[in-house]
């Protein structure tokens, strides 16, 4: 097993050797495309990888809509007929999904199978509109199965208890969790210890931070979610796996 951070929530992991990318968002900006021309936030750090860099990918896998996590310049630079889709329910209008191989939406307790990959998708603290009117789109965080590794992707959330539910005699070997954003939007976003507590409760052994570091969403200060995520941890600071952007880890 072997994950990289290449900023926000996007990761690239490869799992006994099929190649995932988490919430793809390598461009400059997030927010509406006019042709070449995004208009919204600009990263406060670029990501480790651009689209050409990265290795052949075969699953795109997408928590929910919004700007910051779906992003739609990424994507068509992604299309390939040797790449597969999952994602959320009713978000697969946003794609051009005659391009990929293969797009599977996935609703709460839904399953899919993309080569020797089992997913799972769970329920969220979180929302899935893109435009503010569209709240019928889904938002998902999703478990990931392939040989004995087993990763959990939590995309977007607030605090739950819904993550009790994945634990199992079967531990998680990594949990990607979201750590920021939470100033003034901890109803959307969970804390630091938040997600430390949500990922224990789903029996993870390793955690990777995601979700700080790369946009100005909130105003919490830059390194403050890592610094309180390593509070958390207290005496176990080496199951931190990754704390900045450009990281890898490897099993």
């Amino acid at each position: 097993m072997h994950a990289a951070w290449l900023g926000h929530t996007t990761v690239l992991l490869k799992l006994d050797g099929t190649t995932i990318l988490t919430d793809p968002v390598l461009g400059d900006r997030v927010g509406l495309s006019f042709g070449p021309m995004t208009l919204g936030l600009k990263r406060l750090v670029a990501p480790a990888m651009r689209v050409h860099q990265l290795p052949k990918i075969d699953l795109v896998l997408l928590s929910h809509a919004h700007m910051d996590h779906f992003d739609l310049a990424t994507l068509r630079a992604l299309e390939s007929r040797g790449t597969s889709v999952v994602t959320a329910s009713r978000t697969s209008d946003l794609l051009r999904v005659g391009r990929y191989a293969k797009v599977q939406e996935l609703g709460w307790g839904e399953r899919a199978r993309v080569g020797d990959v089992r997913l799972r998708a769970f329920q969220v603290n979180h929302w899935g509109a893109r435009m503010r009117r569209d709240t019928y789109r889904g938002y998902n965080g999703y478990l990931i199965e392939a040989g004995r590794y087993r990763v959990l992707f939590g995309g977007d959330t607030a605090a739950t208890t819904g993550f009790r539910a994945l634990r199992s005699s079967r531990r998680i070997d990594l949990a990607i969790m979201p750590v920021g954003a939470y100033n003034p939007w901890i109803h959307y976003h969970c804390t630091p210890e938040q997600a430390w507590q949500m990922g224990n409760d789903a029996g993870a052994e390793l955690f990777l931070p995601v979700h700080h570091q790369t946009f100005l969403l909130s105003r919490e200060p830059f390194y403050e979610p890592i610094e309180r995520l390593y509070g958390a941890a207290g005496r176990e600071p080496e199951r931190i796996a990754i704390q900045g952007i450009g990281q890898e880890m490897r099993l």
